[in-house]
């Protein structure tokens, strides 16, 4: 049997004006172009200018000379840079799973919905992160001072002599325990929010089976929150590498404690507007980004090989 299509469902649809077709793909270019020339000018821009300082040195005689990749072997073999970098690792592996703990607890007791008060609870966790990082360093700075503050009026009350939390042995935690306060709350809200998303048909099930809450937190919360830990893993990792406003504000407190080379941000920033060597402050930069970007890579990686 032999059916008959009709004319117009036969003939193939013609094509769009190359003038339309034109028009189209630019129509997608003005979408995207503010952001790609705003990408541009604050991110590639600054790199590829970092990247040109670093090839040069500046000399007694001579003025700026190309050295090629002379300045990243200095900085590979620059003691003060690694001394820098170790501290860094050492506050990254110290205070990022304190900090990502408390976090997580606080999540999960927000989300058991057995807290009384919850909405305060949350707000005032995560009320530090809206205070500016410099605001809340000089605050803990005055509390931590023996000859002012918190610290000296317990010392006065009690008529003991609590150790100094500025000494150099102890400025490292109780710079941890300024950033722990600050970032505690915006963690919490990371996991709190992929806790909201779980589907409400797993806990029931749960329940059918008789699973209590420490089953239900190891089979089905802590499952649900592996792309919210290693989201917030690498933001810390950053963030830790990255650590450059408290040292630099509790210097001035603490100025034989912290050197200019506590951090390696604080490095950079000493070479670059008080050793006035940009070219070598640059180099600094980019190995220690590469670094940054190298452990910030493996935490990802072995984050994904866990949830596949």
């Amino acid at each position: 049997m032999t059916t008959l299509s009709s004319p117009a469902a036969a003939e193939p649809r013609p094509a769009p004006p190359p003038a339309r077709r034109d028009r189209r793909s630019w129509t997608g270019w003005a979408f995207i172009g503010p952001f790609v020339a705003v990408f541009a000018l604050v991110f590639l821009a600054p790199i590829a200018y970092s990247l040109y300082l670093s090839l040069f040195r500046d000399r007694l005689i001579g003025g700026t000379a190309f050295v090629g990749l002379d300045n990243y072997e200095q900085a590979l073999s620059d003691p003060d840079f690694w001394a820098a970098a170790g501290r860094v690792s050492l506050f990254l592996c110290v205070q990022v799973p304190v900090m990502l703990g408390i976090a997580l607890l606080v999540a999960l007791a927000l989300d058991s919905g057995r807290l009384y008060g919850k909405t305060f609870f949350r707000i005032s966790v995560f009320l530090p992160y809206a205070v500016p990082a410099v605001v809340a360093t000089l605050m803990w700075g005055f509390m931590y001072g023996t000859r002012f503050g918190l610290v000296s009026d317990i010392n006065a009350a009690l008529g003991v002599s609590l150790p100094d939390p500025l000494s150099p042995d102890l400025v490292l935690a109780s710079i941890g325990n300024i950033v722990t306060w600050e970032f505690t709350g915006y963690n919490m809200l990371i996991f709190y929010s992929a806790l909201r998303v779980v589907p409400h048909s797993l806990y029931e099930a749960a329940e059918i089976d008789g699973a209590g809450q420490f089953r239900v937190i190891g089979a089905i919360k802590l499952p649900a929150l592996r792309g919210a830990l290693v989201i917030a893993t690498i933001f810390s990792v950053i963030g830790s590498f990255q650590l450059f406003n408290e040292p630099s504000v509790l210097q001035k407190l603490a100025p034989n404690a912290i050197t200019t080379d506590y951090t390696p941000n604080f490095y950079t920033y000493s070479l670059s507007f008080s050793g006035q060597q940009h070219n070598y402050s640059a180099t600094v930069a980019i190995v220690m980004g590469l670094i940054t970007m190298a452990v910030a890579y493996v935490v990802q990686l072995r984050g994904m090989r866990k949830g596949a």
